[in-house]
């Protein structure tokens, strides 16, 4: 998300003051902790949610052509993270089509050491 300098001002003013964060900048960083990416009910469901929709473009049988390979080992839960809600050239956004929490389980699939595409 984008802010001019007047935007961050009313930001800040609104925050010193004590109104609520908005939900959208919330969910820009989630905050991973190492038990929620290693608890094994999250990376089932970010697997169960893997299987049903990202290996379609992302898995082993979808190459080459379709989305590209990933390469976990290279990347950290946050960037995981925003490509899933935010899309990126040719992926769309997810984050009309899962909740907060299903992303992130999604990560924790994507990031735990059973992935595989």
């Amino acid at each position: 998300m984008k802010y001019n300098k007047t935007g961050a001002l009313l930001f800040a003013f609104l925050i010193g003051f004590g109104f609520a964060v908005p939900a959208v900048i919330a969910e820009e960083h989630p905050g991973f902790t190492e038990e929620y990416l290693n608890d094994p009910a999250n990376i089932e469901i970010g697997r169960e949610i893997w299987v049903g929709q990202c290996a379609l473009c992302h898995g082993a049988k979808s190459y080459p052509g379709k989305g590209t390979k990933l390469k976990p080992k290279r990347y950290k839960p946050d960037f995981v993270y925003k490509r899933i809600t935010k899309g990126f050239r040719k992926m769309p956004p997810w984050k009309d089509v899962y909740t907060l929490e299903e992303r992130m389980t999604l990560v924790a699939w994507i990031m735990s050491g059973k992935f595989s595409p």
